[in-house]
């Protein structure tokens, strides 16, 4: 297949993980009601039983599809994450809900996985973070549209319909990969799938020290972003009131995050990995910083408009950080691309998703544990960079990256 179509299916298949996340944000309230939850924070476990599935599954794939190929384990993947979703719109209790939303991102685990082990099986260096970029630039039209099509969906029943429909999207994404993704691993990089190979792979990953710290500090950037996807509703809706314009909202945030992945995709191939990035995630702690005295020292709560334009420009920044921190962690890994890819997915979404529910938890009507829990983040993600870098920012390692 031609690049574009190439950097399409990448970006659809990891935005199925996306979908699973996005389009029910919208429900939430209703899914409570439905099923007899009394506290609303307790709604949230819907997003974090999901993201504990999808990190600890990823410890698997990334052997598996060391061993076996990548479109195997794959295309496994994408159906248990459809039967998963259909048995969703069919369940009685929350407790049978929240323990298929666990298997839903078990299965969801594979295109997150093995879709960066494809990227990497076929670029390196500046030119990964680029085909990164875009794919991540197309991978954010789901955050945009995904809220809004939930509210519609509930338009026309009850929130039972948004699985249904995310499961036909499954379906036609795995047959898009199933009739035109070809096998990317090279025979020379095929490994064997022993206790023995698999740690040995871990070990490799766990003692690369820019790889580990890397990893380490996109887990807590993307903390902050499932501290804000587990409090979205309550912001949006409980603070501010926005009822149904909230997947506008939602949305008018992702469009900062696409613009930005869209402008890395440009200029990483100029300035480098590095430069880009320690620029962005400096930006991010300025925003943060700013945003936090703003909260503390100004009216309760910030007026929306202001709130927006902080949330914004921070998520701006974001957008640089997340792909060029994920493919420096990779750029040294390449020999080992699917176990790599899973270890460091499983660090950045486990560990993210736990620093992600505790900032949700803390939610107390305001939105100061979501933006106190940002600028948190920000400065632990500096440390481990670094640490990666020893001491020394904004300088490209050759001219590759």
């Amino acid at each position: 297949m031609g690049k574009g179509e190439f950097i399409a299916l990448a970006a659809f298949l990891m935005a199925v993980n996306s979908l699973a996340i996005d389009i029910m944000l919208p429900a939430l309230q209703q899914i409570g009601a439905s099923l007899g939850v009394e506290s609303e924070n307790h709604r949230q476990f819907v997003v974090s039983s999901y993201l504990l599935g999808f990190g600890l599954a990823q410890l698997f794939y990334g052997p598996l599809s060391d061993r076996f190929g990548r479109r195997l384990p794959l295309l496994i993947g994408l159906v248990i994450y459809i039967c998963s979703a259909l048995g969703i719109a069919l369940v009685p209790s929350f407790a049978g809900l929240l323990v298929l939303r666990f298997v839903q991102g078990i299965g969801s685990a594979a295109t997150r996985v093995i879709t960066i082990s494809i990227v990497r099986d076929i670029y390196g260096g500046r030119q990964m973070a680029e085909v990164m970029s875009l794919i991540m630039m197309v991978f954010m039209i789901v955050p945009v549209i995904a809220p809004g099509s939930g509210q519609i969906i509930m338009f026309f029943g009850s929130w039972h319909l948004i699985f249904v429909f995310i499961a036909i999207m499954a379906a036609l994404i795995s047959i898009w990969a199933y009739l035109r993704l070809p096998e990317t691993l090279r025979p020379a990089n095929v490994r064997p799938f022993t206790a023995r190979s698999v740690i040995g792979g871990f070990k490799l990953v766990l003692t690369n020290r820019i790889a580990l710290c890397y990893t380490i500090a996109s887990t807590f950037i993307f903390g902050s972003l499932f501290g804000f996807i587990n409090s979205a509703q309550q912001i949006y809706v409980g603070i501010y009131d926005l009822g149904v314009y909230f997947p506008f909202a939602f949305a008018g945030v992702a469009v900062f995050m696409s613009l930005s992945s869209f402008l890395n995709s440009r200029l990483v191939g100029k300035f480098g990995m590095r430069r880009l990035s320690h620029g962005a995630l400096a930006g991010f702690i300025t925003i943060n910083t700013i945003w936090l005295a703003a909260l503390i020292l100004g009216p309760h709560p910030m007026p929306f408009p202001l709130f927006i334009g902080f949330f914004g420009l921070a998520m701006f920044q974001f957008g640089w950080i997340g792909s060029n921190f994920n493919s420096l962690a990779m750029e040294p890994l390449g020999h080992v691309a699917g176990t790599a890819s899973s270890v460091l997915g499983f660090m950045s979404t486990v560990g993210g998703a736990l620093i992600g529910a505790g900032i949700g938890q803390a939610f107390n009507g305001t939105a100061l544990p979501m933006v106190a829990g940002y600028f948190t983040v920000s400065i632990i993600g500096l440390i481990f960079v670094l640490i990666a870098e020893k001491g020394r920012l904004f300088q490209p390692h050759n001219p590759a990256v």
